[in-house]
């Protein structure tokens, strides 16, 4: 199934348009149109270049640098995540994403001077994921292991 199938089958209704998270990505995504080039479009078209099924990715060489707007959906995924991590303590959430020419390097959330997320970004040319499902998933497992550092280390994420 195409990533366009998958997407027409998520239509506006589906309830994960509806969560925290896909809302927050719209937001990000929609920030990321300066020219308006998306307005009046469709939801599922709007997030269609975070959907990156079996078919896409075989079409993207396994060596490549990553380009501007791919570039700027890691960084989004990575905004989306430290605005619900503020959301839900309450504490300035600052996402650092670094990357070499590549495509290799890191994604860093900082929380006062604690680290919640510091994960290792390789081959961010072919930056996505199976679904929108599977993206809101991956999204929840870093938040909450964020919400848990937080929660343990109150003092350090205070400063």
């Amino acid at each position: 199934m195409t990533a366009v199938a998958i997407l027409a089958a998520e239509t506006a209704d589906d309830p994960i348009y509806q969560t925290d998270f896909i809302k927050e990505m719209l937001r990000q995504t929609r920030a990321l149109d300066s020219y308006g080039q998306w307005d009046g479009k469709p939801l599922p078209q709007i997030l269609d270049g975070y959907v990156l099924t079996k078919e896409r990715k075989r079409e993207i060489p396994v060596i490549g640098d990553p380009d501007e707007q791919i570039i700027a959906r890691v960084k989004a995924f990575h905004n989306a995540i430290a605005v619900l991590i503020e959301k839900e303590c309450g504490l300035m959430a600052a996402p650092f994403v670094q990357l070499t020419h590549e495509g290799f390097g890191r994604a860093l959330i900082v929380v006062g001077k604690l680290v919640v997320m510091d994960r290792t970004l390789r081959d961010v040319h072919r930056f996505g994921f199976d679904s929108l499902s599977k993206m809101k998933t991956e999204a929840d497992k870093f938040l909450s292991v964020a919400l848990e550092l937080v929660g343990k280390h109150p003092d350090v994420a205070g400063l």
